[in-house]
């Protein structure tokens, strides 16, 4: 790790957001590990939210999937750790808020909540595997979410 990367290790231990991503995990059933870049991996989340292939808490990154997911993604490993950085800068948990924010401004203008999301973009949204979608009339994203919401299957 580079001296820089201690220096956001130990200020996402002190603002308190690696200590919320661990409990995310241990709630989520994860198994943690010891990522690069000063990261911990908590593989095998079981929650279902938030739908992600993988999603930052501080200096935790959660996802479904095995360790063996972020060993061949080292492009998404970076995009991740721009979040933990985003974490450090923003003092912690405020980033959750705030990131929320962008991604209802996001989905107001492209059904996408990725796509102009401040945060996914300044963690670069194609190493993240976002797409970049262009900003549409309010009414077609009005359409796109009651067509998306009409065809999921009904719970019992």
């Amino acid at each position: 790790m580079t001296g820089w990367q201690w220096v956001k290790v130990v200020g996402n231990l002190v603002n308190l957001s690696t200590v919320a991503g661990v409990l995310v995990g241990v709630i989520g059933g994860a198994r943690f590990s010891w990522g690069e870049r000063g990261l911990v991996y908590a593989n095998s989340y079981k929650l279902g939210f938030p739908v992600a292939g993988a999603f930052t808490v501080g200096n935790v990154v959660l996802s479904k999937h095995e360790r063996s997911y972020f060993d061949e993604a080292p492009v998404l490993v970076k995009h991740e750790e721009r979040h933990s950085w985003q974490y450090f800068w923003l003092l912690g948990l405020p980033m959750l808020p705030l990131y929320g924010v962008g991604a209802v401004i996001s989905w107001l203008l492209t059904a996408d909540p990725a796509s102009r999301n401040p945060f996914e973009r300044l963690a670069n949204l194609k190493d993240g595997g976002y797409v970049e979608r262009p900003i549409q009339p309010f009414g077609r994203t009005l359409m796109q979410t009651i067509s998306v919401l009409r065809s999921r299957p009904k719970g019992p």
